[in-house]
């Protein structure tokens, strides 16, 4: 018993570490509230429809709808009434603003960035690799870091 408790905490971290929340349910468009299923198409014109999902954050019910654009992921999170609440949208290094682009290079070399918006507050998410490690960096539209992970 103790040793299946083990493993189950183990799996849990090791979830929680690769981004999956024990409060992410995956869905179907047609699941979805029809307000959220109208801001969907009406936001993801052009993109492909990878998926669906409902979160749960501070006891509100929140959905997102993950798509590639151009070969670049871009997530759209809604709230009940299809409002849009956050838009992750994946950019290209080269693309970045200069210094945004100086403050995550002295972190390591940039693998992935994600451009974050939520209302008019654009923040930027890095995974950079330094010396062998991976880690998460985010960081302001003026390059001041905010998170170091």
């Amino acid at each position: 018993m103790i040793a299946y408790r083990f493993l189950l905490a183990g799996a849990v971290v090791v979830a929680t570490g690769i981004g999956i929340s024990a409060q992410d349910t995956k869905v179907q468009l047609k699941n979805l509230p029809a307000a959220v299923q109208k801001a969907v198409q009406d936001q993801t014109k052009g993109a492909t429809l990878v998926g669906f999902s409902e979160e749960r954050e501070d006891g509100k019910v929140l959905y997102e709808a993950e798509t590639k654009v151009n070969g670049r992921t871009r997530d759209l999170l809604f709230d009940s009434a299809g409002t849009l609440i956050e838009v992750e949208e994946e950019v290209a290094p080269a693309a970045l603003p200069a210094a945004v682009q100086s403050s995550l290079s002295t972190h390591g070399k940039v693998l992935k960035v994600e451009a974050v918006t939520k209302g008019s507050t654009v923040t930027y998410e890095a995974q950079v690799e330094k010396n062998g490690k991976k880690s998460e960096v985010v960081v302001d539209a003026k390059g001041n870091a905010i998170v170091q992970r």
